[in-house]
């Protein structure tokens, strides 16, 4: 009845964009911590996505969808999300910011199309080639939770400076030529712990 696919395997997937839009509705309200929170959630859904769908019996059309879909959301997920949080982090820069995130977006879905014709060409490898839009989410909220903690800082300015160097370096990363091991094993534990005491130092 409905085009594209609906079932366990990409459930996941589906509910980290559900969370990424309440992310950018809470940064519209002005709530940064729970925003913040949320980009945590989506970067869960993201890590956990892909074990689940392993799990599922798939064919090759669902393998292949899932594929898309997943880098579909990442776009939301840890492009939108971060952008529009950085915007509102970044005010003290004023005009000056918006290049900032059109760097980081453009990095970003160059990263993600680069990833998903190799995952096309070359099947399943051991790592990716550039830094996962995913580790936004974890890369953000450890920065705001070290600057909500660190204080004393002299000017928005120069907090909005910090801002616009780390999502400046984050595009360069996206893209540059390096591998980055993909999270296997206890790492799955390793990053849902850390994530879930960055959540708790937010919410404290």
């Amino acid at each position: 009845m409905f085009i594209g696919k609906y079932n366990r395997s990409v459930i996941l997937t589906y509910a980290g964009v559900g969370i990424a839009f309440l992310g950018v509705a809470l940064v519209l309200a002005g709530q940064i911590a729970p925003a913040m929170i949320c980009l945590i959630l989506a970067g869960v859904c993201d890590l956990f996505d892909g074990v689940i769908a392993r799990r599922c019996k798939r064919d090759e059309v669902v393998k292949e969808f899932g594929v898309q879909i997943d880098s579909l959301a990442d776009v939301m997920d840890f492009l939108t999300l971060p952008s529009v949080l950085g915007l509102y982090l970044t005010g003290g820069m004023g005009v000056f910011r918006y290049p900032v995130f059109l760097f980081y977006i453009l990095c970003g879905i160059i990263r993600l199309a680069w990833f998903n014709t190799s995952a096309a060409t070359e099947g399943v490898r051991s790592h990716y080639d550039g830094l996962p839009v995913t580790y936004a989410a974890l890369i953000l909220p450890i920065l705001w939770v070290l600057l909500k903690y660190a204080g004393g800082f002299p000017s928005a300015t120069v907090v909005s400076g910090i801002w616009a160097a780390a999502y400046i370096l984050m595009g360069f990363l996206f893209i540059l030529n390096v591998r980055v091991p993909k999270p296997r094993g206890i790492w799955y534990g390793v990053l849902g712990i850390l994530a879930a005491g960055v959540t708790v130092l937010i919410l404290l």
